[in-house]
């Protein structure tokens, strides 16, 4: 019989997902149950001998065999326990034997380990007989135990085979993932698929993945046997602890004697912090944290403020483990950023920004050595082992310091975090791995990262950065990723636009896609304010504002062109295949545009508007998302914020994804008084209603810096950049020093879009008591107040209150000539700057009033601030 040309594995669809089987291929299939085989296994025989080739069955094994002479199979009989030498020459001797061609099929593999003793010795057959077998254009299927085997014997056969691919086996269900595929690429090749008749369906969405993942036994990565000795020994004793109780031969003190040891060798060295871990995690935890881990060390503030809230939520209340999405994130210690300033010899560099009268000097060169370093071998081959395990979902990489999200430093903004689409060949993969984690590194020694640390006392203080890498929550909707509904969700509500809403229920900025849209705001968008005691309440005056103030354009991954993307909603709901996608549960149609639309003969309309009215109205989404706010608040003793994702499987089950937790420092303030009962109106500077944001007070204003806006919008763009460095100088005047500054402009403070506010950065304005931003609505600034960005966490956790002034809101008042017309001292202080003075008025109230102070009452509970003078 003439061999038939087309080579498979006896599975068409399987076939298909890894693009053919070629000459050479070494196909792995790894099981957690020699069982888990027998599906793919006898199709693979049956193939083999009806393709005119011959089978050789290479039959070593204690289990049943995959196939036997009288089906028609060449089964050769070897005996691992002659030794490594005498089995690898007789397999070489068949190879010969047989020549070019033909299907191999060989027993366990993990079989051989018992009889060699050793693991690196596994590793070394498959070296010599898999590239044996590629020359002679075989096609071979082995198998072997997921997880049993040490770095060693994984690594080579990671290193050498052609075709790898996990086996889960759930619910009834048979899932393979092809971790890798030399020499093919696909878009969905990677992704875990679902056995299904003939057909091997990728699956898509990451509440699915991560359920499938967490409940197949035995699915961690071989990233965490790599170690150095005191910590593999420290974890490998801790095991067996754990085995040893479990047979009563450990007593629990032993146990938790352990316990205070290892939390401190990988969750934190804050007494807070360790307190809560104690509380909320035992050993097991620990452990299973560890087997998650690249490298040693910490794991940083942002992985375990992710994971304490998990484990505060689920454990409090037992019901919310069903709803809340699992993660399988993965860490990268502390130590390994430190080996990698070591070996790339920037170590003394970064020393130098311990010191504060020089904290700055060599910050630029140490960031461009960080982003031209190179890692560790056994480091890259780790991070290898990542990716395969992600296969390609996308993937964020995200800053986790040491001092990140803890206790009054929140670092919100300070360090950089990336998206990977994570497509591509295995090696572009890996590159765009690499590059992320550089920049993120490279943050550390940003000039805003330094600036931070040396205000808040911290340049002496160790802060290494972990990083923790997560799967991207969502699914695809065509060729975009992203979850159905994100955001950033507050304990305590600082923005009471009404009477009725309370505070101490929290609150939500609320988007539809990524969640970078509710918290890198940068552009002229807007995200869903929801008081969660009152969900549907919006915070817009009428039904005209609401529809205005929507968000219009959506964060997403671009799986096709592999990058982040910004589209318009109405481009990515386009991408809808079939009508299956929630819309209705996102948005809502606008009806009198579809009736306007209709009266002209207009057809091509897109009539829906993000509202997420079915989500905060029709289900209990936000008495969930308030109750663990609440949950997470007590055990912290204060106020939290949290990222979250939303991802909805039908129309009534969803789940939620606690991405990220920190502490919110909100301080309270005294007992203030309303001076509106004495006040004369022309002493009257502003009154309004609010968004008033930060702790109620009544200050005495010592210098004011304003902004023009009709002077400023006549500035040309590169003017306007020119103008924010010059305010950022005149908030750090020594002059000015321990003054209560009130900084007042039109539009967004801390834009990087010039045309929507001033640009200034936080470092350049973070010695200012209130900051004033100015609504000029119908321009072409507009007023969204910057709650929830990381600009706003800056004013936050500073202390500084920020007030929003909407002129055209009935009854909300500002005296705009008391600003234009006052003395300006700018050109006394600052000289060089006298050709702004028209556009920059520097204010001593004192000298502008007769000698009358200018004070300033806000309330944040009744949201109203007057500024008036005395």
């Amino acid at each position: 019989m003439k061999p038939n040309e087309k080579l498979s594995t006896g599975l068409p669809g399987f076939d298909k997902v890894i693009k053919q089987v070629l000459p050479g291929d070494n196909i792995v299939w790894l099981v957690d149950s020699i069982e888990d085989f027998g599906p793919l296994v006898g199709p693979y025989c049956k193939n083999a001998i009806g393709s005119g080739w011959e089978l050789v069955y290479f039959r070593f094994g204690k289990h049943k065999p995959f196939v036997t002479a009288e089906q028609g199979a060449n089964v050769i009989e070897l005996d691992p326990e002659q030794g490594f030498e005498t089995f690898t020459t007789n397999v070489h001797n068949v190879i010969n034997k047989f020549g070019k061609g033909h299907y191999y099929l060989f027993d366990n593999l993990s079989e051989l380990v018992p009889a060699w003793r050793n693991d690196r010795m596994l590793g070394n057959f498959f070296m010599q007989v898999c590239p044996y077998l590629y020359y002679a254009q075989t096609v071979t299927a082995f198998t072997m135990l997921r997880n049993q085997h040490s770095y060693h014997a994984t690594r080579p056969i990671l290193d050498t085979a052609q075709v790898i691919s996990n086996v889960y086996k759930y619910k009834d269900n048979i899932y393979v993932h092809p971790i890798k595929v030399d020499g093919r690429y696909s878009t969905t090749m990677n992704m875990i698929h679902l056995w299904k008749d003939d057909d091997f369906i990728p699956v898509q969405d990451s509440g699915t993945i991560t359920e499938i993942l967490a409940n197949v036994s035995g699915v961690e990565l071989d990233v965490a046997n790599e170690r150095l000795g005191y910590w593999a020994k420290t974890f490998h004793e801790s095991e067996q602890m754990l085995k040893d109780y479990g047979k009563k031969i450990c007593s629990g003190a032993d146990l938790d004697e352990r316990f205070q040891q290892i939390v401190k060798m990988v969750i934190s060295r804050d007494e807070r912090i360790l307190n809560l871990a104690r509380k909320y995690f035992n050993l097991a935890d620990l452990i299973k944290i560890r087997k998650r881990m690249i490298g040693t060390g910490l794991i940083g503030g942002k992985s375990v403020g992710m994971l304490l809230a998990r484990a505060i939520v689920e454990k409090t209340e037992p019901r919310f483990k069903q709803l809340l999405e699992p993660h399988d994130s993965f860490f990268i210690g502390c130590d390994v950023f430190y080996t990698y300033l070591v070996k790339n010899k920037i170590w003394w560099l970064r020393q130098k920004q311990r010191t504060t009268s020089n904290f700055l000097d060599g910050a630029a060169e140490g960031r461009q050595r960080i982003l031209q370093g190179e890692f560790p071998e056994y480091i890259v081959k780790q991070f290898i082992d990542v990716l395969d395990y992600f296969g390609q979902s996308p993937i964020i990489v995200r800053s986790s310091s040491l001092l990140e999200d803890n206790f009054g430093n929140a670092f919100a903004g300070k360090y950089e975090s990336f998206f990977r689409t994570n497509q591509g060949t295995r090696q572009q993969r890996l590159a765009e791995l690499l590059d992320a984690i550089r920049m993120i590194y490279a943050s550390s020694m940003s000039e805003d990262a330094l600036s931070y640390r040396h205000k808040w006392g911290l340049l002496e203080k160790d802060e290494p950065m972990g990083l923790l890498v997560q799967r991207v929550s969502g699914a695809p909707l065509g060729r975009y990723f992203f979850p159905q509904a994100a955001g950033v969700a507050f304990s305590f509500n600082p923005y009471v636009w009404t009477e009725d809403i309370d505070p101490k229920a929290g609150m939500l900025r609320l988007v539809f896609g990524l969640g970078t849209k509710a918290v890198d705001k940068n552009d002229e968008d807007y995200a869903r304010i929801v008081a969660l005691n009152s969900p549907a309440k919006r915070p817009e005056a009428n039904i005209d504002e609401a529809r205005k103030y929507t968000q219009q354009k959506v964060d997403a991954i671009d799986l096709e062109a592999r990058e982040f993307a910004t589209k318009p909603f109405a481009e990515i709901i386009s991408n809808q295949p079939g009508g299956k996608f929630l819309l209705d549960m996102f948005a809502s149609r606008d009806r009198e545009m579809e009736q306007r639309a209709a009266r002209l003969g207009q057809k091509e309309i897109f009539s829906w508007a993000i509202t997420f009215e079915k989500l905060l109205t029709k289900t209990d989404f936000a008495q969930n998302m308030k109750e663990m706010l609440r949950i997470i608040q007590d055990v912290y003793s204060s106020p939290v914020d949290v990222e979250f994702t939303v991802n909805f499987l039908n129309e009534t089950e969803y789940k939620i994804n606690l991405l990220q937790c920190r502490p919110l420092e909100l301080r309270g303030g005294d007992s203030i008084i309303d001076p509106t009962t004495s006040l004369e109106s022309e002493n009257l500077v502003m009154d309004a209603c609010g968004p008033v944001i930060g702790q109620s007070r009544q200050l005495i204003i010592d210098r004011v810096i304003y902004v023009v806006p009709d002077e400023y919008l006549k500035l040309k763009i590169s003017d306007r950049y020119e103008l924010a460095r010059l305010i950022g100088k005149l908030s750090h005047l020594e002059s000015e020093k321990d003054k209560t500054i009130m900084l007042l402009g039109p539009g967004r403070w801390g834009t990087s879009t010039p045309s929507l506010g001033v640009p200034v950065s936080y470092p350049e304005i973070n010695t200012i008591s209130v900051l004033v931003e100015i609504a000029l609505l119908n321009k072409e600034m507009s007023a969204d107040v910057s709650l929830g960005t990381h600009f706003f966490s800056d004013l936050i956790e500073s202390d500084t209150l920020y007030l929003g002034l909407l002129p055209h809101r009935k009854n909300n008042k500002i005296k705009t000539e008391f600003f234009e017309k006052s003395l300006n001292i700018l050109p006394d202080i600052f000289p060089d700057a006298a050709k702004w003075a028209n556009v920059l008025k520097i204010i001593d109230p004192q000298k502008s009033s007769a000698g009358k102070t200018l004070n300033l009452y806000a309330n944040t509970v009744e949201q109203k601030f007057i500024c008036y003078c005395k």
